[in-house]
């Protein structure tokens, strides 16, 4: 039927668990056309409108896509396999700067603000029913984010940024429902949108944030929420400015219905003030998770937005988990409290490494971006010969392919535990590589 792969089933679910699971297993290939509907029903003894349903259900997954008479495809990166299979086996001895982890060593020790945590549990267990923020964890939040003008608004707890966009999008929007993203942009972000079977709306950046002209494009073209990073952006660095941030709130002045998320992952690392947009339109949400400055393990991030907005997730939140472990919002609160972390020092550190290689790169002629964060962003030509060249000179690089949809090609170098002495032998590595493919240094555009 399609190849070697025999679509199976007799009511909807299978059939388009049958059809997934091809996906997945990588029988059915990214853009490779199905059955038309008639034709499947035949084959399988069904009514069409089996097959139609199916097809239904994985449109609203993000797995397929329908255009018209041309039939029903395979999406190029389809939902259900992720951007995950576009990554770099990493052999023995090559350095690997593709991860996007944060410096092990500037991640707080967790043993005692988990222990003190534990403790008080069992002196005050935690029973079914108890509030499901920690106060002093809320108090600390609404004091920063009061500081960063971010306007008031009632706080929860989620199990990091992701589970936050996750919940907010969901609580507001339907299948099929437009998402403007950043592109590049957080590889997760641009797989979450089509696994919720809501449309991504590409949205270009340059290093001070989105571009207003394409969120004015995408929000007049329909698109019924924004997603942006206000700092330390994944893959390119950006960080909104004070005068981008104000031509961007003119943009959603225009647009009140626009749900508005800000993801400010990059806060206690990126060393530049926030500026929000938070608060332009009716609805919106501002996220900050603790995985960047006190270790990605530690499944929690602070969620504030307008009422509706944070009852509706608190509301489904409890149909769900319930709450967010009291224990590791405690123990955070400790680490707060004893200041286990130094934002300044780890924002300085970043900045250090991140600007000490864009600097080596910019004296061998090759333009790279990173304003703020542990990344720095790289545009090539030839993507696939760039990460292959410094695979063989001793350097895992992350393909831009796993950030971008109609963004032009780039590479991500994580200078996270990047010491002064690799600076120069990185720099030379990819001069060589991009000199490799006869490369003229490039920017966004």
């Amino acid at each position: 039927m399609l190849g070697e792969y025999r679509i199976e089933g007799r009511r909807a679910a299978e059939i388009s668990a049958s059809i997934e699971r091809g996906v997945r297993e990588g029988a059915l290939q990214p853009g490779q056309l199905l059955p038309p509907l008639r034709d499947l029903a035949q084959e399988l003894g069904v009514n069409p409108n089996t097959v139609a349903a199916a097809y239904r259900t994985l449109r609203e997954r993000g797995v397929i896509e329908t255009s018209g008479r041309r039939g029903s495809r395979v999406r190029p990166r389809p939902a259900t396999t992720g951007r995950d299979f576009i990554r770099v086996e990493v052999p023995e001895g090559v350095r690997d700067v593709s991860d996007g982890n944060p410096d092990p060593a500037l991640l707080p020790p967790l043993a005692e603000a988990l222990a003190a945590a534990a403790a008080r549990g069992d002196r005050e267990p935690v029973l079914y029913g108890h509030a499901p923020v920690e106060p002093e964890l809320a108090r600390l939040a609404r004091a920063e984010l009061d500081a960063d003008g971010v306007p008031d608004g009632p706080v929860a707890v989620t199990s990091g940024a992701l589970d936050a966009l996750e919940r907010v999008l969901a609580a507001h929007l339907r299948p099929g429902d437009a998402v403007a993203v950043e592109d590049p942009g957080w590889r997760s972000v641009l797989d979450l949108v089509p696994a919720l079977g809501m449309r991504v709306v590409p949205v270009g950046v340059d290093d001070e944030g989105p571009l207003p002209e394409d969120v004015r494009r995408a929000l007049a073209g329909g698109a019924r929420a924004l997603v942006v990073t206000d700092r330390a952006q994944n893959p390119t660095g950006a960080a909104l400015s004070e005068a981008r941030a104000r031509a961007l709130r003119s943009v959603l002045a225009e647009h009140p219905g626009t749900l508005l998320i800000e993801d400010d992952h990059g806060h206690h690392i990126a060393g530049l003030p926030l500026h929000p947009l938070a608060g332009a339109t009716r609805s919106w949400a501002f996220v900050r998770s603790a995985a960047k400055a006190y270790g990605p393990d530690l499944r929690l991030a602070v969620l504030t937005g307008d009422p509706v907005t944070v009852d509706l997730v608190r509301g489904r939140q409890r149909l769900g988990p319930g709450w967010v472990s009291l224990l590791l919002q405690r123990a955070l609160v400790g680490l707060r409290t004893a200041r286990a972390v130094d934002p300044r020092a780890v924002a300085a550190s970043y900045t250090r490494r991140r600007e000490a290689l864009i600097d080596a790169l910019a004296r061998r002629g090759i333009t790279a971006h990173g304003r703020s964060g542990m990344n720095v962003w790289v545009p090539v030509t030839d993507e696939t010969g760039a990460v292959a060249r410094l695979l063989h000179a001793g350097w895992a690089v992350a393909p831009g392919a796993r950030f971008r949809m109609s963004a032009p090609p780039g590479v991500r170098i994580t200078v996270s535990t990047l010491t002064e002495d690799d600076i120069e032998p990185l720099a030379e590595a990819v001069a060589g590589a991009l000199s490799g493919t006869g490369e003229a240094p490039r920017t966004y555009v």
